[in-house]
């Protein structure tokens, strides 16, 4: 059962959702980038926030200031590849950051779209190779991203094993979005109680991403092979439209004779442990265990 905190929290979101669910994409982008710029004022005294160019976009580099371990982890954001720049990038990395004790590295890759499928992508693994060049050991590099970015983390691992680049220690995926053909049961199962997805918009920015190449394994991860790639552990609420992605791609994985662990959070909704209550306090000491973060807490 959710926590009381969750509750109230859960209903402030539904309640705002008649509101979200209508917003243009500026305006989206706009609040996403307030809502990240909150999360990265709350831990500011405890890190140093730097930034990378990369000429075409840009990325935060966030460290803390005491107890830092040797571990990297790059964190795509979510946004339904359409929104998020680097100040709502900042907010869930700089949470990464103070509770893990790593460097956290965020990407604002370039958005549809204005940049469709595969900037992203091209973006994402753009920052990997930053890292690595950087000379960071890829057994000490973790990919962790929420929503769009959560599908992202896997495209990247098949990209980066097509390339044969290697692979990063771990993945961490928080309700990923790896289906953009909406095949999943969750989309109907869930279509009343989710508090904060629409269906109809992520439908308008899977084709601002994808066009009419949605099945593409790079785009829709859950239709790749993904055999050989990192442990993964997969977060998602119980009540989320996105549910099926999460629960198929730990099926395909354990399908592959890989390591995945999935945890499905009953009574919660899309991306809940980017969010301030015990639920989400439980998935962070989840996700610090799983990435042998000794210096996290």
């Amino acid at each position: 059962m959710p926590s009381l905190r969750a509750v109230t929290l859960r209903n402030q979101i539904r309640f705002l959702k008649p509101l979200t669910s209508k917003m243009d994409i500026k305006t989206a982008r706009a609040g996403q980038d307030a809502f990240g710029a909150l999360g990265a004022s709350a831990n500011a005294r405890k890190l140093i926030f730097s930034t990378v160019t990369f000429g075409i976009f840009k990325a935060r580099y966030i460290t803390r200031r005491e107890n830092a371990n040797n571990k990297v982890i790059l964190y795509l954001h979510g946004g339904a590849y359409t929104a998020g720049d680097i100040k709502y990038a900042s907010g869930f990395g700089s949470i990464l950051c103070a509770r893990t004790g790593a460097d956290v590295l965020c990407p604002a890759y370039r958005l549809a779209p204005e940049h469709p499928f595969p900037a992203a992508l091209r973006d994402a693994v753009a920052s990997y190779e930053y890292l690595l060049a950087e000379g960071n050991q890829p057994e000490n590099i973790s990919l962790v991203g929420e929503s769009a970015g959560g599908g992202l983390i896997f495209s990247v691992a098949m990209e980066l094993r097509a390339t044969g680049l290697p692979l990063p220690h771990k993945l961490v995926a928080i309700s990923p979005w790896a289906d953009l053909t909406f095949s999943g049961k969750s989309y109907e199962d869930n279509r009343t109680v989710d508090p904060s997805l629409s269906e109809d918009l992520l439908r308008q920015y899977a084709v601002m991403y994808g066009g009419d190449d949605l099945s593409n394994p790079l785009i829709s991860p859950i239709f790749g092979d993904l055999c050989g790639l990192p442990p993964a552990l997969i977060f998602a609420g119980g009540d989320e439209l996105l549910l099926s992605d999460a629960r198929n791609l730990a099926k395909r994985i354990a399908a592959c004779g890989g390591r995945c662990e999935l945890i499905v959070e009953d009574g919660m909704w899309h991306v809940y442990p980017l969010f301030n209550c015990p639920e989400s306090d439980a998935a962070l000491n989840k996700i610090n265990d799983f990435l042998e973060m000794s210096n996290g807490r």
